[in-house]
């Protein structure tokens, strides 16, 4: 049977026009990924600075938490808006209002003058993460070049760590050059509106997803999309017609399981519910796994240890960042090599192990003094991540939009998100009081809780190596599914080899009669010109299962069919 493996491009990608031009536009989606790491990692390094204490009156810890916590209730405020703009206003759109949000919560974040204007800063900043991270992500797994979707994907959440490695350093810098200004804090905030409003600006210059453009019946923008930059302009190109034949069918199942739109949808069906309780388990961990403490806490993290110096801690903090980078881009190119859920299991046994040992550490420094074991805390903590970064920081994003079938990922990303929000808030506000008042016995709870997660990802992950997009997603329904998927692709992929036999045509219309069993379905016609595709008539209340018929007819005898 053919699958994708049969129609992809085999050589190097940088060899192949239509995917260097497409790796470039996702590149510039990706940058939603790098301000994320930024702006979480900008309020960690001018923690640090004694001008940012100054100006804010040396806010207590539970005011402090309150200001670090104000972006993720800004956050859960867009929450429930997010799916519904990125489902209906597009994945592009959607990105453009939450980066030109940002920009405007960055500036007012960079001329806050109280605690009161901090927050609601941090706030608005949160709003346009939340539109811009809900959309993202989704438009680079639905329009990456099926074999390096995966990796790709995988980076999108490791480019966090490009924001925060600038981030780090920024902060390092105007500390050391700065010091006693009270620009020294702000022109870290200012820079963040750089990158945002770049991408409001440059987004339109990038395709939409074909995914999102078919199921709004927009067919022949799709094919002109996948056509341009996953087979060079050849719109008869196998690999086309597989890949359009395949969003169609699964779209059609997705549709007779599910008449509904509603986040109730996301738990109605038991291969929904499965997925779901992967989703928002490892959503949870990713916030309550024991990084929280360094990623937002990094000076109570050192005072516990005894490294007070402003300048020594934010020097180690960005050497952190580029060391996580690092681990999380070569994670994220093993994604399709070693698999999903060997990552995971070693992540979680690895992060168990070293959280012990930091925690083993810091109790002796905090018990008895002893400055060896003080050192070993601070050579833990990159252990520590090394662990983290193997699975969480790639995959994370990755393995929830993969899984989640086209008409509840948007929804079912964004209630992962929640439960982000909902870990990273009781981090943020629970963290700096517990370490004030517990020392080194609240580490206890983050050994405990990682030992449920290891054996939780041990009992319920699922393995999703060498599957398409719409394959993965069908994984949690059962075999008939992912075989009626990939069927359709097979099917396709042959019809065009024997009516075509490898000839692109240069102009004739293409009529697509796709069949069910004995009932007749509306037809799609297109029509080609030099420049694309344009739809002439569409029906979106079509359907597909097993079986697609495809006929084709050249203009010079249109009731011939090849």
């Amino acid at each position: 049977m053919e699958n994708i493996a049969d129609v992809v491009w085999t050589g190097p990608w940088w060899k192949n026009r239509g995917i260097r031009k497409l790796n470039i536009c996702i590149a510039l989606v990706l940058l939603t990924s790098a301000i994320n790491g930024y702006d979480s990692s900008v309020l960690n390094g001018i923690q640090i600075m004694p001008e940012w204490d100054r100006d804010f009156h040396k806010p207590s810890e539970e005011t402090r938490g309150m200001m670090v916590a104000a972006q993720t209730f800004g956050a859960l405020i867009g929450l429930p808006f997010a799916p519904w703009l990125s489902d209906g206003l597009g994945r592009r759109r959607t990105l453009c209002l939450g980066s030109a949000i940002m920009c405007g919560g960055v500036i007012l974040q960079a001329l806050a003058s109280g605690t009161v204007h901090f927050v609601a800063s941090r706030m608005l900043v949160g709003v346009g993460l939340c539109l811009a991270t809900n959309s993202a992500p989704l438009l680079v797994t639905e329009l990456a070049y099926p074999t390096q979707r995966a990796p790709i994907t995988a980076m999108y959440n490791s480019s966090w760590y490009i924001g925060s490695i600038i981030s780090a350093w920024v902060t390092y810098a105007t500390l050391k050059t700065l010091t006693g200004s009270t620009w020294a804090w702000r022109i870290p905030s200012i820079l963040q509106a750089a990158p945002s409003f770049l991408q409001a600006i440059l987004i339109w210059f990038i395709p939409e997803s074909p995914r999102w453009l078919v199921a709004k019946g927009r067919d022949g923008e799709a094919i002109a999309i996948l056509a341009k930059y996953h087979a060079n302009n050849r719109e008869r190109d196998p690999l086309v017609y597989f890949t359009y034949g395949q969003i169609r069918e699964a779209l059609s199942i997705e549709r007779d399981v599910s008449k509904s739109s509603s986040y109730l949808q996301l738990f109605k069906t038991p291969g929904n519910r499965r997925r779901m309780r992967i989703v928002l388990a490892i959503g949870f961990f990713s916030q309550w796994s024991g990084n929280g403490l360094v990623s937002y806490y990094i000076k109570d993290v050192f005072k516990g240890v005894g490294v007070e110096d402003p300048g020594t801690v934010s020097l180690i903090n960005g050497a952190l960042q580029i060391w996580n980078f690092f681990v999380a881009i070569t994670a994220a190119l093993l994604v399709d090599k070693i698999g999903r859920r060997p990552l995971f299991l070693t992540s979680n046994a690895g992060m168990l192990v070293t959280f012990g040992m930091w925690t083993l550490a810091a109790a002796l420094f905090q018990t008895r003094g002893n400055r060896d074991a003080a050192n070993a805390v601070i050579a833990m903590i990159p252990l520590f991540y090394l662990t983290y970064s193997i699975a969480y920081t790639p995959m994370l994003v990755a393995y929830t939009v993969e899984i989640l079938p086209f008409g509840i990922r948007a929804r079912g990303f964004a209630l992962m998100n929640f439960t982000i929000c909902i870990g990273i808030t009781t981090n943020q506000y629970v963290n700096p009081t517990a370490l004030k008042r517990l020392g080194w016995k609240y580490y206890l709870v983050y050994c405990a809780f990682l030992a449920f997660e290891l054996a939780y990802i041990f009992l319920f992950l699922v393995e999703t190596k060498g599957k398409t997009l719409e394959e993965t997603a069908a994984i949690f329904d059962g075999q008939q599914q992912i075989d009626n998927i990939a069927n359709v692709g097979h099917d396709a992929v042959t019809q065009s080899r024997h009516h075509y036999g490898g000839y692109q045509p240069k102009s004739e219309d293409v009529e697509l009669s796709l069949s069910r069993h004995n009932s007749m379905v509306p037809t799609i016609v297109t029509e080609r010109d030099d420049s694309d595709w344009r739809p002439m008539s569409a029906d979106t209340n079509y359907s597909i299962q097993q079986k697609e018929v495809l006929k084709y007819r050249r203009n010079d005898s249109p009731d011939r069919p090849w």
